[in-house]
């Protein structure tokens, strides 16, 4: 039991690392007007995957952990930090709630449940970020920056998150599907939501 909560630790502390090197080194960034930004990246896909192999509450952890860090980092990012805090936990929790209580992905057997629950998961995690993601963006621009700002940088938030979804959640589920049976093999592989 305690070298299990150990596991856990260090695998939130590795969703939490990978998620902050994915957003912060590798994206796109897209240069808006009044010095706001937008990007691609795909540090969704770490706290969807974290969601998958940890739980809800443990890989948004993660997840979120790493993205807001990166943030705080980013001198165009940093006065979002909360927000993202907040949004990408939540992508994690939906995705695991989904995936854990409803699909029971970790004790399933069958390989093509395990990949229609994992797909519902990943998807109903991301669509959550695709409707908040821009909607409080919005208003919390509206109050920062102003209206004109605000509308002016709604529609590049819409494609862009839009696009960071589909690609997070076919490499969410593509990753998962991969490190599963690895994971399995290995001992590492976290049954959640059953007692030892």
């Amino acid at each position: 039991m305690r070298n299990e909560k150990v596991y856990k630790i260090v695998f939130i502390g590795l969703i939490a690392a990978l998620s902050y090197v994915v957003f912060t080194f590798l994206q796109i960034k897209i240069t808006l007007p009044g010095g706001d930004a937008t990007s691609i990246h795909l540090g969704n896909a770490v706290c969807v995957i974290g969601a998958l192999l940890l739980g809800g509450v443990s890989g948004g952890l993660g997840g979120a952990l790493g993205m807001t860090i990166g943030d705080l980092m980013d001198p165009v990012y940093v006065v979002y930090a909360p927000k993202t805090f907040l949004l990408k936990f939540f992508i994690g929790f939906i995705t695991g709630i989904i995936a854990h209580k409803f699909g029971k992905i970790s004790t399933e057997t069958n390989s093509k449940k395990v990949f229609k629950w994992t797909v519902l998961a990943a998807v109903s995690g991301l669509l959550f970020n695709v409707i908040f993601d821009p909607l409080i963006g919005y208003y919390y621009k509206l109050l920062i920056l102003g209206k004109p700002a605000a509308e002016i940088t709604l529609a590049w938030n819409i494609a862009a998150t839009s696009i960071n979804a589909v690609t997070s959640s076919i490499v969410s589920v593509a990753v998962y599907m991969a490190l599963r049976p690895a994971l399995k093999k290995s001992g590492l592989f976290f049954n959640i939501g059953t007692i030892k």
